[in-house]
């Protein structure tokens, strides 16, 4: 997906003026597409129109192909623009509404996902909900042409009907939100009687596919933060199971297709239970956790494989996600020409007719590549079969040899890959993803003892703390070409501080650590209210938002409600400050009760309690250049 307009012909919409590269990328839909703000509500209000509420992200496959199908649709756009005033959001720049709307899609529908579609009254509350609706109905999928005029008969002729819907909806998301009945004293005890991490780790293990590493069938996350749970638990209990699980799954990702073999950095999940076709597109928040997680197994086991699986993802990090001015960009698209996986498959012929017959050969063997193909149209997605040490027995190569062939090979692969049409790249920096990637690459220079990870990771720093503030203090969520906007969210703030605590480890730089106190106090003042309720977004990110409670359930990353306990709970031991520690005891108690429905859901939640208890047990506080991260 293109966001340069200098191609595009006919008028633009609204959406000209905006700075997210997803809104770009709608500019000139015959939609008239309105931002978020006040201007379409009114204009929604004043003509008595429903809203259509349209939510996504620049790299998401499935709003590439409702674009075409719908939005770009001179027929559906006449629906649109005559019976609704339809409001386009980017989720990363929004995550507010996303959380909002998509809890309304949710318990309308049972299901969620991107694009998020949501038909609002211009109260901005929720009547009609759903995901992807192709133009014409198939497939049991309603399509547009059935869908809009059926809503607008039923906003015309049934009309309190549906403000009574959207009042209903609104009042039943409220009840939801959760509070707490705990007190300070014996939080930690009433939890660990609970057994709540051991719960999580048995649900775990039900669902382990022990054939090919991860949890369930398809399709398959990454979910990094339920391996570092594991792990944790392996630490805290000896139970190697848990580590054997973790390990493997890691394995299994760095093998399969969802890890790109030619230009490292992990593509968004498996479609299949084999790690093997992925959803192509590239996450920055993938990247960061998996890496992590990678870090964490290579701390606990000494397996080499694991630290090769860290390097690789920062190596890609570093080249391809990379501003230069130093903070990291959001993520690279799943399609390049028009079709998904285009940049990264290859054929049988491709590989021939590329090197040499020796090469070939050994590259066909070791990657999976066929004549017949595992992807479409005959082309292949690169896995590794075998161990390499295996491959190479198999060979007849020391495996040192091998890896030195096989370098050459993947060198000569990125090469050629090159000079085809890349992805198109979200450059737009956000603070949160920022957040998790430094706190990576600064535990990565630890670990790993490589100081170009944590050169890099200051630099992002200085420069999200250098143009990411506002003239009062307050941190921003999104740069662009010059523009930083949209007040923080709790997961902004949360990740800055975990960034900038593995800074102060890695360097030693108390500078780092007065930055995280500064930061987590802001967060405390913003978000926290009594009992431990966090919230999302502060009162004054706007009254779109007020009051928004957090979510403690982990989705492809760690929540930033599990991230502030873990940082509180941290500060709390590095500077002997008690009341802190307090803080961090207190959210989790508050999820208490979610969490010991489905344990699974809240995985780094545990891992911050799974602390807790360590922490609780004496152990001794962080100095300068002492060691008292994740470990």
């Amino acid at each position: 997906m293109d966001v340069n307009n200098e191609n595009k012909t006919g008028k633009p919409n609204r959406l000209i003026d905006e700075k997210s590269p997803y809104l770009l990328q709608h500019a000139y839909n015959p939609v008239q597409w309105y931002p978020w703000g006040e201007e379409a509500f009114r204009k929604a209000e004043e003509e008595n129109k429903p809203v259509f509420l349209s939510i996504g992200y620049s790299t998401c496959h499935w709003c590439h192909v409702m674009e075409k199908d719908s939005f770009e649709d001179e027929e559906v756009a006449r629906i649109l623009n005559e019976n609704f005033v339809s409001v386009k959001v980017d989720r990363e720049e929004r995550p507010d509404l996303d959380q909002k709307y998509m809890s309304a899609c949710q318990a309308l529908t049972g299901q969620g996902g991107w694009p998020l579609t949501v038909f609002l009254t211009p109260a901005k509350k929720a009547f009609y909900a759903g995901t992807f609706f192709p133009k014409h109905s198939r497939y049991g999928i309603t399509g547009m042409l059935d869908l809009l005029p059926g809503l607008v008969k039923f906003w015309q002729n049934d009309h309190e009907r549906v403000l009574q819907a959207g009042e209903e909806l609104e009042d039943a998301l409220r009840r939801m939100i959760p509070g707490s009945k705990s007190k300070k004293n014996n939080i930690l005890s009433d939890l660990q009687g609970k057994g709540l991490p051991e719960k999580a780790y048995r649900q775990l293990q039900a669902g382990y596919d022990k054939e090919n590493g991860g949890f369930g069938e398809a399709p398959k996350f990454p979910a990094a933060h339920q391996l570092i749970f594991l792990i944790k638990y392996f630490e805290r209990t000896g139970e190697q199971e848990a580590l054997d699980m973790a390990m493997k799954t890691l394995r299994a990702i760095y093998r399969g297709g969802i890890f790109d073999q030619v230009g490292y950095g992990l593509h968004r999940y498996s479609v299949d239970k084999f790690w093997l076709v992925p959803h192509f597109e590239k996450m920055l928040y993938d990247q960061a956790v998996t890496a992590l997680a990678a870090l964490e197994a290579f701390s606990v086991s000494g397996a080499p494989e694991m630290a090769e699986l860290a390097e690789k993802i920062f190596i890609y990090v570093l080249r391809d996600l990379t501003s230069p001015e130093g903070p990291f960009y959001t993520a690279e698209d799943a399609d390049s020409e028009g079709e998904e996986g285009t940049f990264y498959v290859w054929s049988y012929e491709e590989l021939f007719n590329l090197l040499s017959e020796e090469e070939s050969s050994l590259a066909a063997d070791y990657y999976g590549v066929t004549k017949e193909g595992n992807f479409e149209h005959g082309k292949s997605i690169l896995h590794r079969l075998n161990e390499d040490q295996d491959f190479a027995r198999l060979k007849g190569f020391d495996k040192n040899q091998l890896s030195e062939f096989l370098e050459k090979i993947r060198t000569i692969l990125l090469q050629k890959r090159s000079a085809r049409i890349r992805p198109f790249r979200d450059d737009k920096i956000i603070t949160a993803w920022n957040g998790l990637m430094i706190a990576s690459l600064a535990r990565g220079s630890v670990v790993l003892n490589n100081s170009a990870y944590l050169e890099a990771a200051e630099k992002a720093a200085a420069f999200i703390l250098d143009n990411m503030v506002t003239g009062n203090g307050r941190l921003l969520r999104r740069y662009r070409e010059g523009e930083s906007a949209i007040p923080a969210f709790l997961d902004d703030y949360s990740a800055l501080v975990w960034a900038n605590l593995e800074l102060y480890l890695a360097s030693g730089k108390s500078g780092y650590l007065e930055t995280a106190k500064h930061l987590n106090t802001q967060l405390t003042e913003l978000f926290l209210r009594e009992n431990g309720l966090l919230l999302y977004s502060a009162e004054s990110a706007g009254e779109d938002s007020a009051a928004l409670p957090a979510e403690a359930y982990d989705g492809a990353s760690p929540s930033g409600l599990s991230i502030t306990v873990m940082n509180f709970l941290r500060l709390g031991q590095m500077l002997q400050d008690e009341s802190l520690a307090d803080k961090g005891r207190e959210i989790i108690a508050a999820q208490a009760d979610a969490v010991g429905r489905h344990p699974t859901g809240f995985t780094y939640l545990l891992s911050a309690l799974i602390y807790a208890l360590k922490s609780n047990e004496a152990l001794p506080h962080c100095i300068d250049g002492g060691s008292c991260g994740l470990e």
